[in-house]
């Protein structure tokens, strides 16, 4: 997970995360939680941390954002807490993507760019959060969610307009892609370069490990690594569920509903006539005269549009209405008056002049009430449940936003209240290990680890039938180490491997030292008197090593295109299992000259990322024509304060 940051922010496209995550608020509102963007538009007091231009980030500002962006991680990586977010250099990255966003809308403003109040307007409207059950923006939930936030409508469109700036000025540039043959030459010989080397492995499962540790060894180890042991953060979840078999009692309709939806439905159960017709469409009255010609006199229909260099569609099972919607009024009155197998037309339609063959002709039975009563129960049933929850719901929401508690909703209701076990973000119960939860459960748990201490009760959807459940937080069991009694054999498993581990690793660089020395791999390997296996060729160019990422072989390919000729290094092997010895024997100097495949596949990669070099350097070259000042001091004291405060 720390990887993931480090990579986001030390990469070409972390400069692009820096402008386009000013347009989270989007993001953040259109899954439903505010809460991510809660302050980003700027606080009150607490001194600034750096100036921009005219403009300033304050400590607030600052402290609050990293909040909100940790928050926002959270809705993906439930555990990540501010110590990991710090140490894999997220704070660092908040700061700067401040700074930039100003000055890119300082900039902006200095070149004559405005983002016109409308266009703010739009983008509220468009967020989906703030869309009511008709679909369209709805004031009223707006602002319920912005008290809810604690927002105001000012931060918001601070935010927007920051955002639009930030996009106006990068977007056309991102796409770029044009990058000079000449100066692809380099990097597809790059590509074309080979090298040869040995490996050689030493299992950690060789390695002997010594006498069995002691009382003493074992608490040492484990409080040196009592983070291994530790139980992350744990709640039980209450909640209780709304389906649609909840409100089944109000959701019956009566005789005189069913009786007044068939009346309004009468055209639905009426007897009708469906047809299959294949037709053809002819530009031009001479030619369907023609062709109409050779239908009636016995040609197929179809053949003789081929032949005329047309072809007919067929259209199956349809009614005269939707015909006629497709045709249009006259010709369906034409067909639909033909008897079966009769050609009719040409008639003019809407695209040019019809020629019709009626291939079959069904007859529908129409359906009494009776006959269509249990559809029209389904039907009607569907529609009062769906509803019945709409409304539960909106009254729910209506008392947790009046700050009743769970207990009070539930017992309003008359609902089931029911508590998982503790458990982690990720559903598992370390003192109830059977515990399995299902799918709704599963979000009633991710929605209880993204409440904050005081939250009201919040209304979660399950299923696809319009359920949901009104989940909030009961125990919050503080993250803490297990005591050493309850894990004594994991940590003796631990210990055992990590002396294991040590042994390995002490003899693999007894063996590196010796092959760098002069030493063949094979003969280093024999004195360390384990039964290695033996030492094996390895042969790759870099695009073996550009199509091996993420796989196993990455890391050795990697290591073997860092070294120089005939040097060896160490690399350890996943989960534990051992160290290699990786030693490179021959290096071939690729060379693209009078390869156009080659090239021409550079410049192509090469182009997919220049348009993020230049934004790079533009939002650069804006930073230094508006001009950053930075408070290291004032910094400093934000990223301990957000230190000390743990995780929230």
């Amino acid at each position: 997970m720390l990887s993931f940051f480090r990579r986001i922010i030390n990469s070409k496209a972390g400069v692009i995360v820096t402008f386009i995550v000013l347009g989270i608020i989007a993001i953040a509102f259109a899954a439903g939680d505010v809460s991510n963007i809660a302050g980003m538009a700027g606080g009150l007091g607490g001194g600034d941390v750096a100036k921009v231009g005219s403009a300033k980030v304050t400590a607030n500002d600052l402290r609050t954002d990293t909040q909100n962006e940790v928050a926002a991680y959270r809705q993906e990586q439930p555990t990540l807490d501010m110590a990991q977010f710090i140490a894999a250099g997220g704070f660092e990255g908040v700061l700067q993507r401040e700074i930039t966003g100003l000055s890119l809308e300082q900039f902006g403003k200095d070149q004559g760019m405005v983002v016109s109040r409308r266009l703010v307007d739009g983008q509220i409207a468009s967020i989906p959060a703030f869309r009511g059950p008709n679909g369209q923006f709805d004031p009223a939930l707006y602002q319920q969610l912005l008290a809810q936030r604690k927002m105001t409508d000012a931060q918001v469109r601070t935010d927007i307009q920051r955002s639009s700036f930030a996009q106006q000025l990068t977007v056309p540039t991102i796409g770029a892609a044009q990058f000079a043959m000449q100066m692809a030459l380099p990097y597809a010989s790059l590509l074309l370069e080979k090298r040869a080397g040995e490996v050689g492995y030493i299992p950690t499962r060789l390695v002997p490990t010594g006498a069995a540790p002691t009382d003493a060894e074992l608490q040492t180890f484990y409080q040196r690594n009592v983070q291994r042991y530790t139980l992350p953060e744990r709640r039980t979840v209450r909640y209780a569920v709304v389906t649609p078999a909840s409100v089944a009692a109000s959701a019956t309709p009566s005789e005189a509903e069913i009786a007044r939806y068939y009346q309004s439905n009468q055209s639905r159960y009426a007897a009708t006539q469906k047809r299959d017709v294949t037709q053809v469409i002819v530009a031009d009255q001479a030619g369907a005269n023609a062709l109409a010609a050779k239908a009636k006199g016995g040609a197929s229909l179809a053949d003789a549009a081929r032949a005329a260099g047309l072809e007919a569609s067929t259209q199956k099972a349809v009614d005269k209405t939707a015909y006629a919607a497709l045709a249009s009024a006259p010709v369906a009155d034409a067909v639909f008056g033909a008897a079966q197998g009769a050609v009719v037309g040409p008639v003019r339609g809407a695209l040019g002049f019809v020629v019709a063959k009626v291939d079959a002709i069904t007859q529908v039975p129409g359906k009494s009430l009776a006959q269509a009563r249990s559809e029209i129960v389904s039907e009607l049933t569907k529609q009062k449940q769906a509803a019945a929850l709409g409304e539960m719901r909106n009254a729910i929401e209506d008392s947790l936003s009046g700050n009743a508690t769970f207990d009070e909703v539930v017992a309003d209701r008359k609902l089931q209240a029911q508590t998982t076990p503790a458990v982690t973000a990720q559903g598992a119960s370390p003192d109830a290990p059977t515990f399995q939860p299902t799918p709704e459960q599963r979000a009633m748990i991710t929605a209880a680890f993204t409440a904050e201490d005081g939250d009201a009760p919040q209304i979660v959807p399950i299923g696809k039938d319009g359920g949901f459940a009104i989940v909030g937080v009961g125990q919050v069991q503080r993250s803490a180490p297990r005591p050493l009694a309850q894990v004594r054999t994991q940590v003796l498993a631990d210990l055992t491997a990590d002396r294991a581990r040590t042994a390995a690793r002490k003899l693999a660089n007894a063996v590196l030292a010796k092959v760098n020395k002069g030493m063949p791999m094979a003969q280093a390997l024999k004195e360390t008197g384990l039964a290695t296996p033996p030492v094996r060729p390895i042969n790759a160019s870099r695009q073996d090593l550009a199509a091996a990422q993420n796989s196993p072989a990455a890391a050795p390919l990697a290591l073997l295109f860092s070294m120089p000729q005939n040097k060896a290094r160490t690399l350890e092997a996943p989960q534990n299992e051992g160290w290699y010895i990786l030693r490179v024997t021959r290096i071939d100097a690729g060379n693209a000259t009078g390869n156009e495949a080659a090239i021409r596949a550079a410049r192509a990669d090469i182009g997919r990322l220049i348009g993020r070099e230049y934004v790079s350097q533009f939002a650069r070259a804006v930073r230094d024509t508006v001009g950053v000042k930075t408070d290291p001091k004032a910094v400093a004291k934000v990223r301990s304060e957000l230190l000390n405060n743990g995780s929230n």
